[in-house]
């Protein structure tokens, strides 16, 4: 049932038929297996039937027959083959190590295409049926279909959920009940009772779904799985409705999965964690991709001694020892989500602590409203969203400007994070409390990940992973990026978009209010000095933009690519995003900076404080909530023709913006005008003088250089990451240059995006005593130095490419798949 994808497209399938059923809760049981890279348990569905088949339940079995339609026009999954009995996951021989915690259970059963089934032995099908074959398989059974790939699947099974000791409450009703009904309609009510509970019984909620999740099977599902899916049914079941809500899944990761990633940290210690894959966590779980698939979940996750876990979860889970060598870790979440944001890492993290500076953090706005009281009043409004325990209707919460927060990392780094991260935290969650008002989650883990990691951040819920590049070099880079995570709380995790393909919606703003929160969280600089900043970065994003733009395939620039068709999905939820597993497409920068752009130049039209504004009001009515590009910009739009007429029309807007590549129209002229700024003519300034400086060198002597000296002045970070992109166009400069360069600013120590630049000019001018410098960011800076290959490898020359083959092979066992499968083109 594999939708037929072009390969020269790229794009990911979202195979799940959300359309006919929904996951409501996911509860997660785990064991964690360093030695065999394995991740081993089972996973419980809580399910209802989707918004399509209750539409459609007055007309009989439209609803699912046209899953059954669909999917066989798109094609056919793996043939149903090998059969699995008797799956047990946990033996009772299980064996540990200092870095494992090994759950001997069923055998793998995949074949070598990882394909699974048990549907040959439970129906008698031959192998060489496919599952579109309805004839053989008993008059069209409902087919529930889950995203998945990279898994061990080992048997399937509904829940007994009525067997559940004091579950009868579930099953009582005003309304008479049918005592004759059969047991599968008794469960199926107990769990529809269950994932239907008011919002202030969610204690109660989440201790009877653990409860229905440890009840005994009541009989095994047919299941296959193909390259993208695993579809479960039931033999003689043909509507959602009589399907069972309730299905436990045994199941393992494999080594080489892509959700995860095992590896070692810079302690040289063994971890393994998500790491924004392009196919999101169906390696990790089966699941539900699409974004309108919003679940609660919650997860036991056991480790050996001396490793910790950390998960999005509301709770700081405190490990509890449940026999001798293994503790269990357990984490909820209560506000649904979209199973693509569930973050897991596992590792031997410590915990950074300072023992007399959280104590002594105020900000300057710590006890004043950080909006109007008009403001406040709306907060308290009833919410657009599914009910759930909201933190804007709590008035605890929405005084809470610092949320509680704890940052892990390798031994090795703590000295560094205490020293840099730990005083950036609540000055960044303060200045975003004072920008957007109530934090949309209850807490904060920040760790920092191991070097393979392909991004600078990555933001979840109540967790964030920072990259190691962002800690040497001074508190800038690490506080912009932290503001840049933080911002998702609001927009990619309580606003999330509805079609991913509009990831604007969420790299767009956080890019934008970035600069929004550093500049608040900077308290000893005047507005001026905020605005200056804010131009300065104005032009090195225009720069960054110009160049993707001129080395990027068009289709890849344009920021709703399905256009009018945004949002829409098959007739079962069936839909794609375009260019998904693109690798370059990691790498691009043209969705944060052509947003962020579009956001910039909103604020220009409404001004900062009315727009700001309209920034919360969009918050308070969408959080929680999915949208797409209109749904924010019609309500902006709006706010600006009552306050002046700016002939602006969301028509317009996507236009010039949001549906065509290339730099947007009203852009072109604009960064011309950033060039004024006084930051950037003091770096015009030094530019000069190094230009002059450097012809001299070439021309005269070294006694005559001694009576020249000249003075050069002190730069901001993004100052110098200017000045070195200023002076990467001029066509040579002399190794006396470089060296005096990179001795005026000590280039070696500053953050990565100035050793970035230098890395390029030691690359352009051949300057070989700056190499080692290069080696280091190979090795160090990984989610950075992809691109620094393909420098190497473009001169042609000997001694670039050897370093290029060098570092590759070095890195390329532990480095990020999409990173070593770019970096490889570049160099084979």
């Amino acid at each position: 049932m594999e939708m037929q994808l072009d390969p020269m497209k790229d794009d990911l399938p979202l195979m799940a038929n959300t359309s006919h059923m929904l996951v409501k809760h996911y509860v997660l049981d785990l064991d964690v297996d360093f030695k065999s890279q394995v991740i081993e348990g089972t996973i419980v569905l809580f399910l209802e039937t989707g918004s399509r088949h209750r539409k459609a339940s007055s007309t009989g079995k439209e609803g699912c027959q046209s899953h059954l339609n669909e999917t066989c026009n798109i094609g056919a999954s793996e043939p149903y083959r090998i059969p699995v009995s008797n799956a047990s996951v946990f033996s009772s021989e299980v064996e540990y190590n200092d870095f494992a915690v090994c759950g001997k259970g069923e055998k793998d059963t995949s074949d070598k295409n990882g394909s699974h089934s048990n549907e040959e032995q439970a129906s008698g099908i031959s192998s060489s049926k496919n599952c579109c074959d309805t004839k053989s398989h008993g008059n069209k059974d409902f087919l529930l279909v889950l995203d998945c790939c990279d898994l061990s699947v080992l048997k399937v099974e509904e829940v007994d959920v009525a067997a559940v000791s004091g579950i009868e409450k579930f099953t009582m009703s005003a309304e008479p009940i049918d005592v004759s009904k059969e047991l599968e309609n008794l469960r199926n009510q107990i769990v529809h009772k269950l994932v239907t509970l008011p919002s202030d019984r969610w204690q109660e909620q989440l201790y009877h779904y653990t409860r229905c999740s440890q009840a005994p099977g009541s009989g095994q599902l047919l299941f296959t799985t193909g390259s993208w899916s695993l579809e479960i049914r039931k033999q003689g079941v043909q509507t959602p409705t009589g399907f069972p809500h309730a299905i436990r899944i045994w199941y393992k990761t494999k080594p080489e999965g892509r959700s995860v990633t095992w590896t070692t940290d810079q302690s040289g210690r063994p971890c393994v964690y998500t790491m924004g894959s392009p196919i999101n966590n169906r390696a990790l779980f089966p699941c539900q991709e699409p974004p309108i698939a919003l679940s609660t979940w919650q997860a036991s996750v056991r480790t050996s001694p001396g490793f910790v876990v950390l998960m999005s979860g509301e709770n700081s889970a405190e490990p509890i020892q449940i026999q001798e060598g293994i503790m269990s870790w357990y984490y909820y979440v209560t506000m649904p989500m979209p199973a693509s944001t569930f973050t897991i890492a596992v590792g031997c993290w410590q915990e950074v602590k300072q023992q007399c500076f959280t104590a002594a953090i105020q900000t300057e706005n710590e006890f004043c409203m950080p909006f109007s009281r008009a403001d406040f009043r709306r907060q308290k409004e009833s919410c657009g969203h599914v009910e759930y325990p909201c933190r804007f209707q709590n008035p605890a919460a929405m005084l809470q400007s610092v949320i509680p927060y704890r940052v892990f990392a390798p031994l090795c780094l703590m000295e560094c994070c205490e020293e840099r991260l730990l005083q950036l935290i609540p000055q960044c969650l303060s200045a975003a409390y004072f920008t957007l008002g109530t934090h949309p989650f209850s807490r904060l883990d920040v760790l920092i990940v191991p070097s393979n990691f392909s991004s600078l951040g990555m933001a979840s819920p109540h967790i964030i992973f920072l990259s190691q590049s962002v800690l040497p070099g001074g508190s800038h880079l690490c506080g912009t990026r932290l503001c840049h995570e933080i911002a998702h709380a609001w927009f990619g995790l309580a606003i999330g978009a509805r079609d991913w393909t509009e990831e604007w919606i969420s790299e767009g703003f956080a890019t934008f209010l970035e600069d929004v929160f550093w500049a608040r969280a900077q308290q000893q600089l005047s507005h001026d000095e905020r605005k200056e900043q804010q131009k300065l970065k104005a032009l090195l994003r225009w720069r960054r933009l110009r160049d993707e733009v001129q080395n990027s395939e068009e289709e890849l620039q344009v920021l709703r690519p399905h256009k009018e068709s945004t949002g829409e999905v098959g007739e079962s939820g069936v839909s794609i995003v375009k260019h998904g597993l693109k690798a370059e497409k990691i790498f691009m920068q043209v969705h944060y900076l052509k947003g962020y752009f579009l956001l910039r130049s909103l604020e220009n039209t409404l001004g900062e404080a009315s727009y700001l504004a309209s920034l919360r009001k969009f918050v308070r009515k969408f959080h929680g909530q999915l949208v797409l590009s209109q749904d924010f910009l019609s309500m902006l739009v709006e706010d600006i023709t009552e306050q002046k007429e700016s002939g602006l029309t969301v028509e317009s807007i996507f236009q010039n913006w949001l549906d065509t590549s290339g730099i947007p129209k009203p852009l072109l002229e604009e960064g011309e005008t950033w060039k004024e700024c006084r930051l950037v003519q003091q770096v015009s300034t030094e530019v000069t003088k190094w230009i002059q400086a450097n012809q001299r060198s070439r021309k005269s002597s070294k006694k005559k250089r001694k009576q020249d000296e000249v003075i050069f002045q002190k730069l901001l970070p993004d100052q110098l990451v200017l000045l070195l992109e200023y002076l990467l166009e001029e066509k040579t400069l002399c190794p006396r240059t470089l060296q005096r360069l990179e001795k005026t600013y000590q280039l070696h120590d500053q953050d990565a995006e100035v050793r970035h630049r230098w890395c390029e000019l030691v690359v352009k001018h051949k300057y070989v005593p700056g190499y080692r410098d290069v080696e280091k960011f190979l090795r160090e800076d990984q989610a950075m130095g992809v691109y620094l290959y393909g420098e190497l490898m473009v001169n042609e020359d000997a001694k670039q490419q050897e370093l290029a083959y060098k570092c590759f092979a070095a890195a390329q066992e532990q480095m990020d798949m999409s990173s070593a499968k770019v970096v490889a083109e570049m160099l084979f």
